[in-house]
């Protein structure tokens, strides 16, 4: 017995000793792709030395005595940082992600590639101006030196994750920056997925119920069915198949959005201008916002970029301030072509039967063998299955679905208002600069200390007044009124310069009331925010930049103090005592709770939970009955339905009826059913005491590693989460998932917040949602991210000697001879 048990111990010991090693293995090849921020590194390409100084916060200030070597230097210290999640953002434009991980990402390459997104971004080179390609070539070539640099020094690959998969990198080439703001294009359009919802809407619901679900911000206008333009198409109940992996485009309700703010000096405390902006973008890790500044030749300018982009996306210089959000322009609509029945190579058009211009692409994948695609065209742009999108779903037997997008432009200029913004030294110049902008379509928020203003930048589709939808579903693309006429030219985007009353705003709310086809958009994302940031800058005289602080970090709901009121009417203290531990009871205390909330979406509170839960099983209820299982493409509470459905708006009360059910029900029945229904899962999920419940148990960020993310163990090490503030309709956004096992969960806000006061301009502050570093064994790798959950930021400052007192370390950049 003896002798079994040393024989044991000896296994154990030695397993663990295997396992140890095998960790500190990994360890330290993983710590080897670690930068060392203090090395000074010969390459080719610069024409003088370049110094990356890296603050306390690893925020890179660039320090070049040009401006190419200047892009060079932020290419390098991209890369430095980024290295991967750059790679993963060309693989994907590229259509080239099954190379590394195999056949389930094989949709996602298909769809990249049916699109020709690299192929516009590759077209577009040509199209950029001398300055603009000097950026572009400079930055790439920095990318490089860094990637010279891992491989002679034996870098650990460059970042961790190539130990897992394909460690050859293909140089950085300009057309792949240029690849990388379409891919954001992409990322931030939703149009496609709302005209594919709202026409498989309307092939169940008459019109009247179909404007509750889908109303007009404001007012009702005009509903187009889907089977108005194709009778043969047959209603689809089942809900939308579940995104492939790294698939490119968010669900409904989650692509873009922002909050922007601009105060003019008269209504600000110190005499100066301010800005406040904090872009909302998927939650991950790392974010997409890697932080610098550059020294320019025309000064220098600090902010937020994108690893991949030479530029800063929103920022400020010494002389202007500038911020961005989506503006909810209608760039994309779906043509419904008709194929010849006797010859499937062509479509109707106008004139005839014209030929799809077709292409063969070949898909590499991982340990299968490769695929071959056949890449169609039309006049209308290229042609989709219909597994994308569920168009199969809006498309009749014998048609095929093509898509037209501002986005697949082969002469794309975007990259040049970057790099104009960041030498505009007037508003006027700024403003200029937006006019090269293509897509993804942005409201430009700027200032100068002076004077502030707000521009729609990216092309305008040029639709026809007679179009048969509007752009709301799809068409059919045979018909001349449904076609583009091309885009329309830039000064037809609205401008709002010098206000009168001294502020602007935007919470990608309605921008304009102009009709169609000048309306700019019918989709619209948002109608909530707008209100509260409307009281906020209009409740005080003045503003300060604390004042640009608690706008952006408000979490009080407008949609809960004006549903829970219409919801609630016939429930509140109505009834008698109910005896203690019972659904009664319980549905009391969490009344009485919610009776006397203000609305606010704090992390530490039980009723922003509560709310939640019994607004999103009320809608389930209230639609369906309707929809079926297509309920599920609306996981999320959109307040302006039910507001008409408790208004009964247009007789919207008909909803709160069950039309499988003989009695009638009300929907002061539906109100109650539901708030039970919700408080018994939260009940299972979080203990039978209401008043110990908290919103910030369930609404936890979910910035997940988008790759390593998912594989046990690691998720542990690679995944940031934290429990948070707000949720879909405060100001301090915190999009909930909807859906899943934690449908609460925070997957979608504010990752970069930057507010510019031109009263103290080194006053200004930025923050971003995770951390520089993609590197999770670095201490960089999630820093920032607890300082912005707790609403804090860090200085913005362009002074030089403060970035170097509390360097991390500063890495020299040397010319190599000739």
């Amino acid at each position: 017995m003896e002798r079994l048990f040393r024989w044991t111990f000896r296994i154990v010991a030695g397993a663990l000793i295997l396992a140890g090693l095998a960790l500190a293995m990994v360890y330290w090849l993983a710590g080897r792709s670690l930068p060392d921020y203090d090395a000074a590194e010969t390459v080719a390409g610069l024409s003088a030395p370049v110094e990356i100084v890296r603050n306390t916060h690893d925020v890179p200030h660039i320090f070049g005595q040009t401006d190419a070597d200047v892009f060079f230097g932020l290419g390098y210290a991209h890369a430095q940082d980024r290295l991967w999640q750059m790679t993963l953002l060309r693989r994907t434009a590229q259509g080239k992600l099954s190379e590394l991980f195999g056949r389930r990402t094989l949709r996602t390459d298909e769809l990249m590639r049916r699109l020709g997104l690299y192929r516009a971004a590759t077209a577009s080179v040509t199209a950029q101006d001398a300055k603009t390609m000097e950026m572009l070539t400079a930055y790439a070539a920095g990318v490089n030196a860094r990637i010279d640099v891992i491989n002679r020094e034996a870098s650990g690959r460059g970042a961790p994750e190539f130990f897992l998969f394909e460690p050859e990198i293909a140089p950085w080439q300009p057309a792949d920056s240029i690849a990388v703001v379409k891919l954001m294009a992409l990322q931030l359009s939703g149009h496609v997925t709302e005209e594919v919802r709202r026409a498989r809407a309307s092939l169940i619901l008459p019109d009247e119920r179909l404007r509750d679900l889908h109303p007009d911000i404001p007012g009702d206008g005009t509903v187009v069915l889907a089977g108005d333009l194709f009778p043969t198409l047959s209603p689809t109940r089942h809900a939308s198949a579940a995104p492939p992996a790294l698939w490119p485009t968010a669900p409904s309700g989650l692509s873009g959005a922002s909050n922007a703010f601009a105060v003019a000096p008269d209504r600000a405390a110190a005499g100066g201008a301010l800005l406040a902006n904090d872009p909302h973008l998927g939650l991950q890790a790392p974010t997409l916002w890697y932080l610098a500044r550059l020294d320019l030749a025309t000064g220098g300018a600090i902010g937020a970029t994108i690893p991949g982009i030479p530029f800063i996306l929103a920022g400020r210089t010494e002389r202007l301030a500038w911020g961005l959000t989506s503006s909810y322009l209608d760039d994309q609509d779906v043509l419904i072509e008709e194929l010849n029945p006797n010859d499937p190579t062509q479509y109707r058009t106008p004139d005839g039967w014209a030929a799809f211009k077709t292409e063969r692409s070949i898909l590499r994948i991982k340990d299968a063998p490769p695929v071959t695609l056949t890449l169609r065209r039309s006049v209308n742009g290229p042609v989709l299955t219909g597994s994308m999108f569920d168009l199969g779903t809006v498309t009749p037997p014998g048609h095929v679905a093509a898509l037209s997008w501002t986005g697949l432009s082969t002469e794309d200029t975007s990259m040049r208002t970057g790099l104009e913004l960041m030498r505009a030294a007037t508003l006027d110049e700024g403003l200029a600069a937006a006019q090269h902008f293509i897509a993804p379509s942005q409201n430009l928020m700027l200032t100068d200390g002076d004077r502030i203003a707000m521009q729609i930048m990216g092309r305008q589709p040029d639709r026809d007044p007679q179009h048969q939808s509007e752009g709301r579903i799809p068409t059919p693309g045979w018909i001349p009124t449904n076609r583009w006429k091309g885009t329309k030219p830039f000064a037809d985007n609205p401008v709002w310069a010098d206000p009168e009353g001294g502020l602007l705003g935007n919470t990608n709310n309605k921008t304009t009331d102009a009709p169609f086809p000048d309306h700019i958009s019918h989709y619209w994302g948002d109608s909530q925010r707008v209100q509260r940031m409307q009281r906020l800058l209009q409740a005080r005289d003045v503003h300060t930049r604390e004042s640009m602080i608690d706008a952006q970090l408000d979490t009080v709901s407008t949609a809960a103090r004006a549903l829970l009121p219409l919801v609630g009417r016939d429930l509140w203290f109505t009834g008698e005592a109910a005896p203690a531990g019972t659904p009664d009871r319980r549905r009391q205390i969490a009344l009485e709770m919610l009776a006397a909330w203000n609305g606010e979406m704090s992390e530490h509170l039980p009723e922003p939970l509560i709310y939640a839960a019994w607004m999103r099983a009320l809608q389930q209820r209230l639609i369906r009955d309707d929809l079926g299982p297509l309920a599920d493409d609306y996981p999320r509470t959109e307040p302006l339905f039910i507001e008409r459905v408790f208004r009964d708006t247009g007789g919207a009360a008909a909803w709160c009826d069950v039309i499988q059910s003989t009695p009638v029900e009300t929907c002061t029945d539906v109100a109650r059913q539901s708030l039970d229904d919700a408080l018994q899962d939260l009940e299972e999920r979080y203990g039978p005491r209401v008043e110990a419940w908290r919103w910030g148990d369930a609404h936890e960020t979910r910035s997940d590693h988008p790759v390593l993310g998912d594989i046990p163990g690691l998720g542990l090490v690679v995944n940031i989460r934290q429990s948070t503030s707000g949720g879909d309709d405060t100001l301090q956004r915190g999009r909930t998932a909807g859906d899943g096992p934690d449908p609460f969960a925070n997957v979608h806000a504010a990752t970069y917040r930057g507010v510019y006061d031109f009263a103290d301009p080194e006053s200004s502050v930025f923050i971003t949602s995770t951390g520089q570093s993609g590197h999770p064994l670095s201490r960089h790798y999630d820093d920032l991210g607890e300082l912005w959950r707790r609403g804090e930021y860090i200085p913005m400052t362009l002074d030089p000697a403060l970035a170097r007192a509390g360097a991390v370390g500063i890495t020299t950049l040397l010319p190599a001879a000739d």
